[in-house]
């Protein structure tokens, strides 16, 4: 028999990057679907050629292979602590889809909405996608459920799907979301989303400090506080320097 070849390095290029609301790594949702953020997938241009998403309309999800790009050149550890484990327990690297991995790669399902053309480029629309705008996908491959959801599968530390926490507006945030909810009618939604999954970092959940907190969604800087327990949104604002995560 021949000689297994050992490859020492495996090139890989982008085929299209991810256009996403999620600016900032803080308060991307933790898996997709989650919330039902919408997005663009554009292709590059050695890519965008309409035939190869021939017969894509026939699957309503889709698996994205992607870099975990803003994390790229960390290093990366054997262990790490999950914030389903309230961040305190380590298990394995490979028992968690940290970002900080040995080769920084991905996997999500989104769900496929349509594409389009517009002149050159060609574009990908999806929802419920868990990615920081700019993330560069290495493949795409259509979800099938017969194969991809398997029945009694377990997972010992994460059975269900977060969220489900309370989210309020302030008098002045829902003057303010009034004041945009013409041009931006899905912005409520967004936040909504993001924040009933409470995307702060386990260790400010776990000692209950009061802090106030600011994100980055689509061209918008969020200010929030949890407040007895529910998400208190405190300002909605245009994007025009970059936000703290907490004070």
């Amino acid at each position: 028999m021949p000689a297994l070849m050992q490859l020492t390095s495996i090139p890989l290029t982008p085929i299209a990057y991810a256009k996403s609301p999620y600016k900032q790594k803080f308060a991307i949702p933790r898996q997709s679907n989650l919330v039902q953020a919408e997005g663009e997938l554009v292709f590059e241009p050695a890519y965008a050629d309409p035939n190869a998403l021939r017969g894509l309309e026939g699957f309503s999800h889709l698996w994205l292979i992607f870099v975990f790009h803003a994390t790229a050149d960390a290093p990366w550890s054997a262990t790490v602590t999950p914030p389903r484990l309230g961040g305190t327990t380590r298990v394995g690297v490979f028992a968690t889809r940290s970002p900080y991995r040995p080769n920084p790669l991905g996997l999500s399902v989104v769900e496929f909405i349509g594409s389009e053309q517009r002149g050159k480029q060609l574009c990908l629309k999806v929802r419920g996608l868990d990615l920081l705008d700019g993330t560069p996908i290495l493949d795409i491959k259509p979800y099938v459920p017969y194969a991809d959801a398997i029945p009694g599968a377990r997972a010992t530390y994460a059975p269900t799907a977060p969220g489900g926490g309370l989210v309020h507006f302030s008098e002045a945030a829902r003057e303010q979301l009034e004041h945009l909810r013409g041009e931006h009618p899905q912005l409520e939604t967004l936040i909504r989303g993001v924040l009933a999954q409470d995307p702060r970092p386990a260790q400010h959940a776990r000692d209950g400090s009061a802090r106030d907190y600011g994100m980055y969604l689509d061209r918008f800087n969020i200010r929030w506080r949890m407040q007895e327990g529910a998400s208190v949104v405190l300002s909605i604002a245009p994007r025009l320097d970059t936000p703290h995560q907490a004070t």
